[in-house]
């Protein structure tokens, strides 16, 4: 399909989304003509194929595609939230202390099971014990995707089960505001009154958090509009209760004021069926075409840029990249920032790297410098 058929089909993805969120039956004559399965391929790649199953029902549509969406969304929420009690009551039973991120949180506050479909589950813990973590995971039969690599360490358990434990919310080298923002965060965490390690944020850092993880993928590969909804969902139930004042500081200090207000307006205008104007039309294009986790493009034109502006020109930004800081080695070549004398090792290491693990996206940012 054609940007302007998949444009068409996500516009539709984003009616029928409003109408189940907000408990209203779809226009027969809006619904009319739809292709169910140009449409299910869109809502595939923006991950809202459940809550657009709910709002066919709502208008007596019925489709296989859409209706096994739909169960499985809700079989596998199901079955995270059973493991997720699991790692959580391992968890306190070993002493460590435990956050739930995001969506495992996000999901509860949606209308319906499932409505709000999961990839994986995020739990933030106490990084002093990522080994014995990682013996936690294998215990209850999980298998470990990589460890030791990022500021995470994913899991998986058959048939959907993943996980990703995290030490840090963000890494030091390339999101080095927000790791700096967040690197004393128990001074943010408040203690769970029903147990005896686990802990949340405000609501107020909630939502800040929410939306630096959102900032980091909007200026990286791009994010879709799944992450619109969230913003929507979050503000519906807690606008009126927020202390405004404290979240504009943060933002401030985050640099992320205009893109908080930038999302939150287009969220309330989507998903409250507003009129949108070509402005709007235009910001929702990059979330229409970024899909669920970006594109590769997106994520090489913003690293570009962001280079370029912090490295005052094109060529000093060159330079950087070549010979990077030692903060580049601490995050992608740990071993080598340990022990100092393997430097040169990882000097030979990363341009196999680059056309081997990162090819695509050296690929994309080579060609992106070109243009300019």
């Amino acid at each position: 399909m054609d940007n302007n058929e998949f444009r068409k089909n996500a516009y539709d993805m984003l009616y029928l989304t409003a109408c189940a969120v907000n408990g209203k039956v779809p226009s027969a004559e809006r619904v009319a003509g739809i292709d169910l399965e140009d449409l299910l391929s869109v809502c595939e790649k923006h991950i809202l194929s459940a809550a657009v199953a709910y709002g066919l029902e709502s208008a007596g549509i019925k489709d296989h595609g859409f209706t096994q969406a739909k169960e499985k969304a809700i079989r596998k929420n199901i079955l995270l939230d059973a493991e997720r009690s699991r790692i959580l009551k391992r968890l306190e039973e070993e002493g460590i202390w435990y956050m739930p991120l995001k969506g495992a949180i996000l999901k509860d506050w949606y209308p319906k099971l499932g409505m709000r479909q999961m990839s994986d589950n995020d739990i933030l813990c106490d990084p002093q014990y990522r080994e014995k973590i990682k013996s936690i995971m294998l215990e209850l039969g999980f298998t470990n995707e990589y460890y030791m690599k990022y500021n995470n360490d994913a899991y998986h358990k058959e048939p959907v089960s993943n996980f990703e434990m995290h030490f840090d919310l963000f890494m030091e080298y390339s999101q080095g505001t927000f790791y700096n923002y967040y690197k004393n965060i128990s001074e943010k965490l408040i203690k769970d009154s029903n147990n005896q390690f686990g802990y949340h944020f405000t609501n107020e850092d909630f939502y800040i958090y929410m939306l630096a993880h959102e900032h980091k993928h909007y200026f990286g590969g791009g994010t879709g509009v799944r992450s619109l909804l969230d913003i929507f969902i979050f503000i519906r139930k807690y606008s009126g209760s927020l202390n405004w004042d404290y979240i504009s500081e943060q933002l401030s200090i985050l640099g992320m004021t205009d893109f908080e207000k930038n999302c939150r307006e287009l969220a309330d205008k989507i998903f409250s069926l507003k009129k949108l104007s070509l402005e709007d039309k235009k910001a929702l294009d990059y979330f229409i075409f970024s899909g669920t986790y970006g594109t590769i493009f997106n994520s090489a034109k913003h690293k570009v840029e962001k280079g370029i502006s912090e490295n005052n020109s094109l060529s000093q930004y060159i330079i950087h990249r070549l010979f990077p800081p030692m903060e580049h080695y601490k995050t992608w070549f740990p071993w080598a920032y340990r022990h100092k004398w393997l430097i040169p090792a990882a000097w030979l290491l990363r341009p196999i790297r680059a056309v081997t693990v990162r090819r695509k996206i050296v690929s994309a940012e080579l060609k992106y410098i070109l243009k300019k």
